[in-house]
Formats: structure tokens, sequence, C-alpha cells
């Protein structure tokens, strides 16, 4: 479904560098830290080591954000176990999972489904637009009969917090 050649180059989440270089620093951090500490205590054993590293391991699993590529009619999420794809031409259901965290949850006529974090459609216009541009495909062949009010409602912030920027950037707020 991603094949980049014939449809065109996919958008990425250009914030997903520095947050994979934070979770794989904070793993390290820790692994690094209870290495030491364990070995100038005179306790680092095999096991210990072995130990440590796994939960360093662990840490980098739940710390490593998902990666979001989108491109014309599809939208990817891709986990460190593993990667969920939707059609954005052909979306039945769009909702938010959640209140404190709320995750945006997508729906497509195959069953496939995936759940991503809207603040990276925030921080990234060019996935709204491949995402906007599909919904706007599936509201046109009347599959989204669900949920386009709640994209309706994320654009607008998306569009509110793009602007403040831009009043920011020239120095009118």
């Amino acid at each position: 479904m991603e094949d980049r050649g014939r449809r065109g180059r996919a958008a990425d989440d250009r914030t997903w560098r520095g947050s994979a270089r934070l979770a794989v620093g904070c793993a390290l951090g820790f692994g690094g830290l209870t290495l030491a500490v364990d070995w100038n205590a005179g306790t680092l054993t095999p096991v210990r080591v072995l130990l440590w590293v796994t939960l360093s391991a662990a840490i980098l699993v739940m710390l490593l954000p998902a990666r979001v590529t989108a491109g014309p009619g599809w939208l990817a999420v891709r986990g460190p176990l593993r990667r969920r794809t939707v059609r954005t031409d052909s979306l039945v259901y769009v909702g938010r999972n959640g209140d404190v965290c709320a995750h945006l949850v997508l729906r497509d006529t195959a069953g496939n489904r995936l759940e991503l974090d809207p603040n990276v459609l925030h921080a990234n216009p060019l996935l709204w637009h491949e995402l906007d541009t599909g919904v706007r495909r599936s509201v046109a062949h009347g599959t989204l009969r669900r949920g386009a009010e709640v994209l309706a409602q994320l654009g607008h912030e998306i569009d509110d917090t793009n602007a403040l920027a831009v009043l920011r950037a020239s120095g009118l707020t």
C-alpha cells in the first residue's frame, strides 16, 4: 500500500527522530546508571547484567514513539512491535479515544484500524493535508458516516494553532 514510486513521496512525522533520540537516550542512561551502580556496589553478575539490559530494552520499547507516514489515500502508524495502515479515502469511522491523552481512531472499509496522537498532526501539516484530503474523498464517496465532525474540530484546532504561530512569528501578537 505504501508504494512511494507510483503514488508519490510519503509525508513523514518530522518530530519523530528527536523523540526517538530522547527514548534511546533515556534507555541508555537508565542502563548505564544501573550497571554503574551495580558494578560500584560489587554486585554485578551476568544475570544482573541481563536484567538491566532487558529492562533498558523494555524502557526503549515503551518510550519509542510510533512513526506516522501518509501518502495519497493512506496513513500508516508503525510502532516498535507492529505496523497499522488505513485507507483514508475509504474511511468508515473516525473518533477520539480517551480524555486525558486522547487518540484519534480511524477505521476503513477493509476493517483496518489504527490509533494516533493528534499532536502528530498538529506538528506536521503535510500529514494533516494527506489525511484531510483522504477524508474529503471518503465523505464524497459516502463511506464516512460517523466522525466527520471530529476531524472538522481537529482541523479547526490545527488551523488556529498555525494561524497563531504565523502571528507570533510576524510579531503581531
